[in-house]
């Protein structure tokens, strides 16, 4: 079963076709949704009459300020309700989360100085320094001078090494 691999022009096509496939299907889906509140509109919405004297029209406007009222009332409510259910969705996760348990990462190994352990974990403020090398004494060290013998005594050293040599020899 091997699978070919589709070419990038043939990809590119498809993609541009499944595109405006979908660009096509949101356009027929805005006017489906405008013709329907269209038809909700004409339905719920009866066309005032604007025939009458004044008396008829400031009852009809007062009726319609009650019915908006009204509308903003429940409004009101539905959402108080909806935000008093997110909240206690919001709880319940919580109770949730609480309940199983947080699991801790894995530890991961960190390499920091001591100087920089104490500095995290002290703060900025103190600074203390772990550099024990300078807190130790300086000792100069006291170089053994060998009284060096002239140029010419040369053979004289010969000499004794041969004489401890006869002494190995010897014994």
């Amino acid at each position: 079963m091997s699978e070919k691999k589709m070419t990038s022009s043939r990809r590119h096509a498809l993609k541009s076709l499944i595109l405006t496939i979908a660009a096509k299907w949101l356009d027929e889906e805005k006017a489906a949704d405008i013709a329907a509140k269209e038809a909700y509109m004409t339905e719920h919405c009866i066309k005032p009459s604007m025939s009458g004297d004044q008396a008829t029209l400031m009852e009809a406007c007062k009726k319609l300020h009650a019915l908006l009222d009204k509308l903003d009332e429940e409004r009101y409510d539905l959402a108080s309700k909806v935000g008093k259910a997110d909240k206690e969705i919001e709880d319940l996760n919580i109770k949730v989360v609480d309940l199983r348990g947080v699991k801790k990462p894995a530890l991961r190994k960190v390499r920091m100085s001591a100087d920089a352990m104490l500095k995290a974990l002290l703060g900025s403020k103190h600074s203390v320094n772990m550099d024990l090398r300078a807190n130790l004494k300086q000792v100069k060290k006291e170089v053994k001078e060998e009284p060096q013998e002239a140029a010419g005594d040369w053979r004289k050293n010969v000499e004794d090494k041969a004489d401890r040599k006869k002494m190995f020899e010897a014994t």
